[in-house]
């Protein structure tokens, strides 16, 4: 089960360190509206379902904190091959290309242990900036 803030479910993207805290900048910044997660591992090993439109999120920090909040705008259980260029520019993580995209995805999801394949279903969700950090300083 993923942790909850004040009862939202929360947003950790990447892993905590350098990786995280560039892509909660990108989120901050605009620059990040999307975010792609692994059918399985991700949710009904942790026993979640996917964010469903209008779902508000928590994202966090390196350090267990708060962030912002998000809040859903769009959720799509595709296969890996069907992501398009259109939602991979919309992750906001400057991928040159929609192989390049699946590569840096594939090698992190590798860098934790798990296999993605053509057929392995990803979530798809995209979503939007409500509130900046106004509680920053609060952990988990």
């Amino acid at each position: 089960m993923w942790p909850r803030v004040g009862g939202l479910r929360t947003l950790d993207l990447g892993t905590p360190g350098e990786l995280r805290d560039r892509l909660n900048a990108l989120v901050l910044s605009g620059e990040k509206r999307a975010t792609t997660g692994l059918l399985e591992s991700d949710y009904r090993a942790e026993g979640e379902d996917p964010e469903s439109v209008g779902e508000r999120l928590v994202l966090i920090g390196s350090e267990g904190q708060s962030v912002a909040q998000v809040a859903v705008e769009s959720v799509e259980i595709v296969p890996f091959r069907s992501v398009t260029r259109h939602f991979a520019q919309a992750e906001g993580e400057g991928c040159t290309s929609l192989a390049h995209w699946r590569e840096v995805h594939v090698d992190h999801w590798r860098s934790v242990g798990h296999t993605v394949v053509d057929d392995t279903d990803v979530v798809c969700v995209r979503f939007g900036l409500v509130v900046p950090a106004p509680c920053a300083h609060s952990a988990l």
